[in-house]
């Protein structure tokens, strides 16, 4: 049966050449096990910045500590136009997959550079970028790390699968980027988080519920050691093996769990389910159709590209 493959293999920390060399891995053992659908956390190529949420002193002014790790995410960041980005292209195209990953982007030249973007992308079997999102708003301290996106991603990309969509973390927790989502009649959503913590996952399960689809709750390991050596790390994470712990599974569109969480360092199979399944529950509840009041309610989604 055709599978799911959620890639809970730990990135290298700002290395782009080892990171896009372990997920070339990841992809061929996955295709070695019918996997179809393959996925990678938030932020997955070059790491999740998770240092923002623990190290003191990162949001002092001019820190040039703080800099120079951000500088490190700068120069590992990948760009659509990047030899890496057509390496990637090139093998999910040979191995026939479609591939949703979650990357620190940058913009090499031209308007939006020097910036870095909190980005999902989806590449089709044909080894095209089906679609491209950029984060909506960077959650907390995640500011100081990412710019502004848009709604040009805002996007669901047709597959023999079904409907796939995504969106990143606390994007989960916005109403009307939900709404724009399910407009779109998702039948598979990947919520990527930086790991399935127990509001990641409320969240998910919520999503799933609302929009009576599939959740694919994506999370990713990282373990302390692989923090930045030049910031603080405090002594109670210190105690701890991994920052980032995983915790992945599929939601159903009733928000129940059909895989329990996974905290597991690998790849972790699921075979895809039916879409066809999705109807029956769409009788009770459709919020794009008659739980929806446009008589009342109305919406606009601006899908223009910023830069």
């Amino acid at each position: 049966m055709n599978k799911i493959a959620i890639v809970q293999r730990e990135a290298i920390r700002n290395n782009i050449e080892s990171s896009v060399a372990v997920m070339l891995t990841a992809l061929y053992d996955a295709a070695s096990q019918d996997a179809k659908i393959v996925v990678f956390g938030e932020s997955w190529l070059c790491g999740y910045p998770a240092w923002i949420d623990y190290c003191p002193g990162v949001a002092q002014w001019d820190n040039p500590v703080v800099k120079e790790a951000w500088a490190e995410i700068y120069q590992n960041a990948i760009s659509l136009e990047d030899p890496f980005m057509a390496e990637i292209k090139k093998t999910v195209k040979e191995l026939e997959l479609t591939l949703i990953f979650g990357a620190n982007e940058k913009i090499k030249s031209g308007k939006g550079n020097s910036s870095l973007y909190n980005s999902i992308i989806t590449i089709d079997s044909q080894g095209e970028i089906a679609n491209h999102h950029r984060k909506l708003m960077p959650t907390f301290n995640e500011k100081l790390i990412h710019a502004l996106g848009d709604g040009a991603g805002l996007q669901v990309v047709e597959t023999e699968y079904g409907r796939l969509g995504s969106l990143i973390c606390w994007e989960h927790w916005m109403p009307l980027t939900r709404q724009a989502m399910h407009d779109q009649a998702e039948d598979f959503h990947f919520a990527l988080w930086p790991h399935v913590i127990d509001r990641h996952l409320l969240a998910s399960r919520h999503y799933a519920f609302e929009g009576r689809c599939y959740v694919v709750a994506v999370g990713q390991k990282l373990r302390t050691k692989n923090m930045p050596a030049s910031l603080e790390i405090p002594k109670q994470l210190q105690e701890q093996e991994f920052v980032l712990k995983g915790g992945s599974c599929l939601i159903g569109p009733d928000g129940s769990l059909l895989t329990q969480q996974d905290f597991s360092e690998d790849i972790i199979y699921i075979d895809i389910p039916p879409a066809s399944e999705l109807i029956k529950e769409r009788m009770s509840l459709a919020v794009s159709g008659h739980y929806q009041r446009e008589d009342v309610f109305e919406f606009k989604v601006s899908k223009k590209r910023l830069v």
